[in-house]
């Protein structure tokens, strides 16, 4: 899905939040994340007033947010959300003073229940939003359809960036942890990831990539985007800084996949060609054609690989 983004003078792709970083919306440092003074490098940010702050700790976390919005910069040239707790957290967070600062926010354990009690809030307000689906509804289908048929209202759709997938909810409704060394469709949750591309990718909605638990473990990380990547999945959520270079290393595209998708979006491109020994077929190719170029104008092109690299591959 791309569309105007009322911060940005061109469209909006979902490929620029890149990897986003989760942190407890109490954090002292929350200014210097905000503005780019800390953690330059990150394309976006979520203030967390949900499952990263406890009960007692709610009020604390929202007087907080109102004494640090003010010192938010106007052009900080990052996108920062806040994940609310519920719709009546939505509601103060909307009544503070520079709210408008925030580009949006993401919507938990989103359902029909909520759906109204969000959205009635959001009217009249230029606030993008990314519904987390997470509950034990997600592994109900006819759930998800009823739920995909209200997001695609005219009125609501163009607010929402994004779909998130919140793996580890959705597995502790099962009751498990993914296992060290798996990534997670080596777990129920794959079946369940196509399910929800095959329901919600069709009608141009993106899906976020779920976290991935383990800090000491890129080999798996790794493997684990390039499945994200093969189910269509947009940006991966970090769940701390050291995991966001390699995330978004990742998303770099590789020089082949760029020149067919450029050749493919040629309007003097015929209709069927080959090239780099694969079939290139408009009609068919053409959408994920574009989705190379958005990934590719955030993240570039993959440099190849130096002969030392060479060596060590053939090494192991």
């Amino acid at each position: 899905m791309t569309l105007l983004h009322p911060s940005l003078s061109e469209p909006f792709s979902p490929w620029m939040l890149g990897a986003p970083l989760y942190m407890p919306a109490h954090r002292r440092d929350l200014v210097a994340i905000a503005n780019g003074e800390k953690l330059p490098f990150l394309r976006s940010m979520i203030f967390c007033t949900e499952d990263a702050v406890s009960d007692a700790d709610i009020d604390n976390s929202l007087r907080h947010l109102a004494a640090c919005l003010p010192d938010f910069d106007d052009h900080a040239g990052r996108f920062r959300f806040i994940r609310v707790r519920n719709p009546e957290v939505l509601a103060r967070l909307l009544a503070l003073p520079h709210i408008e600062k925030i580009d949006g926010f993401v919507l938990p354990k989103f359902t029909e229940e909520v759906f109204d009690a969000y959205f009635s809030q959001l009217q009249g307000t230029a606030f993008k939003v990314m519904p987390t689906l997470e509950t034990r509804e997600v592994f109900d289908g006819l759930a998800m359809l009823r739920l995909r048929e209200r997001l695609v209202q005219a009125d609501i759709f163009p607010r929402i960036l994004m779909l998130r997938i919140g793996g580890n909810d959705l597995m502790n409704v099962l009751g498990l942890r993914r296992p060290r060394g798996l990534t997670i469709y080596d777990t129920p949750m794959g079946h369940v990831i196509a399910q929800l591309v095959i329901l919600f990718k069709p009608y141009h909605f993106a899906l976020s990539a779920p976290v991935f638990d383990y800090l000491n473990d890129t080999a798996t990380l790794h493997k684990e985007i390039v499945l994200d990547l093969a189910h269509g999945l947009t940006g991966k959520t970090a769940i701390h800084p050291d995991q966001i270079p390699a995330i978004e290393a990742a998303y770099a595209v590789d020089r082949e996949d760029y020149e067919m998708a450029l050749s493919l979006n040629d309007d003097d491109a015929p209709a069927v060609f080959r090239m780099h020994n694969s079939m290139c077929e408009v009609a068919t190719h053409q959408q994920w054609g574009k989705a190379i170029l958005h990934r590719q104008s955030c993240y570039g092109v993959k440099m190849p690989r130096t002969l030392d690299e060479y060596a060590g591959l053939a090494v192991s």
